[in-house]
């Protein structure tokens, strides 16, 4: 494609950093994969006013959100007796101001505040080598705060120093491999899977990742991140984590697959 030029013949770009939004996974066929679509989700955190039954509340989100279309975890706050979390996702950003954001207009959310402290919005991102990039960009993060066998989430937001952006190369490597490697270990003996969003730009506080966990039990989440304490680069360049919010799935909705009630109510 012919790059663009101005009126007097001179390419406006010229001398300017080439800029790519492209998500890139491994080669498949002998191609590397990239795309340009990415999954968004947003946690948001309300807590109820005095008298309000968050039982009630959630078998009532729970039809809202089917009769609205809007796929969700919906969450009974550990932390807050009278507190719910809503996790919900889409491709479209605009799906949380357009379909989620009234559901908090009318009941049975009108009575609820919502927490600000504890919102998270972030977008899905490659690390460059997945074997399936679709799957990792799109539906990966789905299926795991999806799956019925994993009722206990664990959501925080996380920063690192300035001085972490400008590793490269052999150290940078080993400091990531290092942090994986935990991670992966705890996955496949089923302790602990991992949701990973990247949120430059889109948190009030100016963090850059949002990370879920999703577990059977809540301990093994806790040793989680116990364990990575110890790794370079929670240890050094960690600047802030938190705040935590731990969810015990209330219900899930799912346009592919009905909703169910984790409990009885």
């Amino acid at each position: 494609m012919a790059e663009p030029n101005d009126a007097r013949g001179a390419n406006p770009l010229a001398g300017l950093p080439p800029i790519d939004v492209l998500e890139y996974g491994g080669k498949r066929d002998g191609v590397r994969q990239s795309m340009d679509r990415r999954l968004f989700m947003q946690l948001l955190v309300a807590r109820g006013e005095v008298g309000c039954d968050p039982a009630v509340t959630v078998r009532l989100l729970t039809d809202a959100l089917r009769a609205s279309a809007v796929d969700a975890v919906i969450y009974d706050d550990t932390n807050d007796p009278r507190g719910i979390g809503l996790l919900t996702w889409s491709e479209d950003p605009a799906h949380f101001v357009e379909r989620v954001r009234p559901l908090f207009a009318r009941e049975p959310l009108a009575a609820w505040s919502v927490r600000p402290e504890f919102t998270m919005l972030g977008r899905t991102y490659s690390l460059g080598h997945e074997p399936d990039l679709e799957h990792a960009m799109l539906r990966r993060s789905i299926e795991r705060v999806l799956d019925a066998k994993c009722p206990w989430h664990v959501w925080y937001p996380l920063r690192r120093i300035g001085a972490f952006n400008r590793l490269e190369g052999p150290e940078l490597s080993t400091i990531m491999r290092e942090h994986a490697s935990i991670g992966f270990a705890y996955g496949q003996q089923e302790l602990a899977h991992d949701v990973r969003l990247a949120c430059h730009g889109l948190d009030t506080n100016d963090n850059e990742f949002v990370i879920g966990l999703t577990g059977q039990t809540l301990h093994p989440l806790s040793h989680l991140v116990q364990a990575m304490r110890k790794t370079r680069q929670t240890a050094e360049f960690i600047e802030k984590m938190g705040p935590f919010f731990i969810g015990h799935v209330a219900a899930r909705v799912s346009s592919a697959e009905g909703s169910t009630l984790s409990r009885d109510s």
